[in-house]
């Protein structure tokens, strides 16, 4: 190679450098996943369900769709209920029959027309139509699924005018405001990583780095892959990150976990005053 070849590649070096001065940090190459520092992760929400039926039923009415967004406490999905409403006025009307039974009874009994059997078979018979009640109306309940946090639709899986029955999966969402990031470390980190621990994480998607803290450790080491699970959280929220994105952690600070420092044992090199003297002791005549 000449030595014109040799500066000129020099050069070019140098500049890609100055370029790029974090290295593996840099916005455009993101955290090398040859880089042994680094480790990989996936961006998770904080809160997500996949909603369920409870009915054999057909849907109603779905008011929001993949990737819309909800506030909590809103109408999910609506279910044809006419069945329901109408087990639920049958079984009013059976209690209401039951508890005028139960009264007259009571009355007869005091004028001796009748045993206390029939009186305490009616009282029970009002119980158990007060339970047909309740469970109809349990019934009803589950008619309309509302939000059970503010979030977006993640997957409709069943559509308007479709049946569906008992524990069927009709829709999944997801918060989209609170994400953490699940990372996989090797069980040797647990010698330095602590709850806290600061460290940046690049997503791949946005190639954009994140300041993000520790905020929780796994409780298992997988004993095949002798790694453990890392939750973490962004110290800002970020506005432009989605669930499922995944990129690469570097934890710059890897300091080991402090030890109470063992007592050593050191031996005399020179002999105690009391010992001293009663070799000297000895050693007269």
């Amino acid at each position: 190679m000449s030595r014109r070849l040799r500066a000129s590649v020099g050069f070019l070096l140098m500049s890609l450098a100055l370029i790029n001065p974090e290295g593996s940090f840099g916005k455009s190459s993101g955290i090398q996943s040859s880089d042994l520092n680094a480790v990989r992760g996936v961006v998770k929400p904080s809160e997500e369900a996949v909603i369920s039926s409870e009915l054999q039923a057909r849907v109603k009415r779905m008011p929001f769709r993949d990737g819309q967004a909800f506030k909590k406490g809103n109408l999910l999905v609506e279910f044809d209920c006419e069945k329901y409403w109408a087990e639920l006025a049958a079984a009013q009307a059976e209690l209401e029959a039951r508890e005028k039974t139960a009264l007259n009874n009571q009355e007869l009994a005091k004028l001796n027309g009748i045993g206390q059997l029939e009186v305490d078979v009616s009282e029970s018979e009002v119980k158990q139509a007060k339970a047909a009640v309740r469970s109809a109306n349990v019934a009803v309940r589950h008619c309309k699924i509302t939000a059970p946090f503010s979030g977006r639709v993640a997957k409709t899986l069943v559509h308007p005018h479709e049946s569906v029955n008992p524990y069927d999966e009709v829709m999944s969402v997801l918060n989209d405001k609170n994400f953490e990031i699940e990372l996989i470390l090797p069980s040797t980190s647990l010698r330095w990583v602590t709850q806290n621990s600061p460290f940046k994480f690049f997503i791949d998607e946005t190639q954009e780095l994140y300041e993000a803290v520790v905020l929780e450790i796994g409780a298992r080491v997988d004993p095949v892959s002798q790694t453990i699970r890392v939750f973490g959280e962004f110290k800002e929220q970020p506005q432009d990150v989605l669930a499922g994105m995944s990129g690469s952690a570097r934890f710059m600070d890897r300091k080991l976990k402090s030890k109470t420092p063992k007592p050593t044992f050191k031996p005399s090199t020179s002999p105690s005053p009391s010992t001293a003297s009663a070799t000297m002791n000895s050693s007269r005549p």
